[in-house]
């Protein structure tokens, strides 16, 4: 059944983690690049946040959920049952989270599928002219992220074949690698940034970067305590290792600099706190505190 703490707590997570990508991840990346860029950074999150929605609604949701009619297809791909949402119930529980309603899993994995293009721009700020970005995005969330996302959470192959069980409790691969790769290999493509090593690229305003990066911790409570999709023990435990794992890197990284640079940075203790929420994501709902402790250090 369908129960009411666990689905207002999943609706407090689904608005955690869109408040992640706008503000949290457009200040974030705005501070980081020049001045004049400041603008394009932040319209880039936001019309990402639009985009991804709509994709979402129209196809997307169906191709990673949906369980595919073709058998043999279904370990790669889902199927279209559901393509303009028309198969989402707002009263029956989803197959795969239980006790929350059909319409807040669909929303909850939105958010996750917003955020993740939005990392990838990172990797080419100032760099991408708003119409390749468009169609960029457009094209990685319905060829790369919908299927990996299948795979691993929509019961494709990596996650639901007992064979070969994924342990990605909140977006480690389907998230973060995913989105990792994805942006190594647009700056590979880019090639040589102009002027770097010779223009004057430091980040315009790091007050902006420490204000994103506060939200993108607070939002990850969502991002990983959410996805335990009850409101129980294990999203208690998911968030206490979120915690620990954030501030400990941070902390390392700040050692790092005083070392390296002989003085700490504000940009490095929001890396080494960004750094540490990835590192611990897919971990968040399966290892103890010191494991979390563990994991904070080494990332």
């Amino acid at each position: 059944k369908i129960d009411s703490g666990d689905t207002a707590w999943m609706l407090t997570s689904t608005a955690l983690v869109l408040m992640m990508t706008g503000p949290g991840l457009a200040l974030f990346y705005g501070g980081m690049v020049r001045k004049k860029n400041v603008i394009a950074t932040l319209a880039q999150s936001f019309v990402i946040t639009c985009l991804v929605t709509v994709l979402w609604f129209v196809c997307a949701y169906s191709l990673a959920f949906t369980t595919n009619p073709d058998a043999g297809l279904n370990k790669y791909i889902g199927g279209y049952a559901d393509f303009f949402l028309k198969g989402v119930s707002m009263t029956v529980a989803n197959p795969i989270a239980a006790t929350i309603p059909d319409y807040v899993f669909m929303m909850f994995q939105m958010t996750f599928a917003i955020i993740t293009p939005a990392l990838i721009a990172g990797s080419f700020a100032e760099r991408f002219k708003f119409s390749g970005l468009i169609l960029f995005m457009s094209l990685w969330l319905l060829l790369v992220y919908t299927p990996i996302a299948h795979w691993v959470w929509g019961g494709g192959w990596l996650g639901g074949d007992p064979k070969t069980p994924v342990l990605d409790f909140a977006g480690g691969t389907v998230v973060h690698i995913n989105a990792g790769i994805a942006g190594l290999m647009t700056a590979l493509f880019l090639g040589k940034r102009v002027g770097y090593g010779t223009d004057n690229m430091a980040p315009h305003n790091l007050v902006l970067t420490m204000i994103g990066a506060s939200l993108l911790w607070v939002g990850w409570f969502g991002f990983n305590a959410g996805s335990a999709t009850t409101s129980g023990a294990l999203a208690g435990a998911a968030m206490a290792n979120t915690q620990i794992a954030t501030a400990t890197a941070a902390l390392a990284w700040m050692v790092v600099e005083w070392f390296e640079r002989k003085k700490p940075g504000m940009l490095g203790l929001a890396s080494g706190a960004v750094a540490g929420l990835v590192a611990i994501t897919p971990a968040s709902g399966f290892v103890n505190p010191m494991g979390a402790f563990y994991i904070g250090i080494m990332a």
